[in-house]
């Protein structure tokens, strides 16, 4: 499974591509495939997300988590102040579809 990602032009939030548009939620995000780097370019050009790129993820039970611990962290939130990690049903977060 691979999972396309990005940083927010705006505020810097970590997003990640839901098929549809953008969320902050890792949760939502959607398998991409071999069509990661095209979405990528497309997503670049239109200047929707800054330095998308593409991760490798696997399923989970409440949806794709990301392999790499770098990326589970990008997903989360910090490390050392667990309080302020994202939670999935955080209604503040907000999903972007621009």
């Amino acid at each position: 499974m691979k999972l396309l990602t990005g940083n927010h032009l705006v505020n810097g939030y970590v997003i990640w591509w839901t098929g549809e548009g953008w969320s902050r939620h890792v949760e939502q995000a959607t398998d991409v495939g071999d069509k990661g780097e095209q979405i990528a370019q497309v997503e670049t050009a239109a200047c929707r997300v800054n330095n998308p790129y593409v991760v490798d993820a696997e399923p989970g039970p409440t949806g794709p988590v990301p392999t790499h611990i770098k990326e589970r962290i990008r997903a989360i939130g910090p490390t050392v102040r667990p309080d302020l990690a994202l939670k999935p049903a955080d209604a503040s977060a907000g999903s972007y579809v621009i």
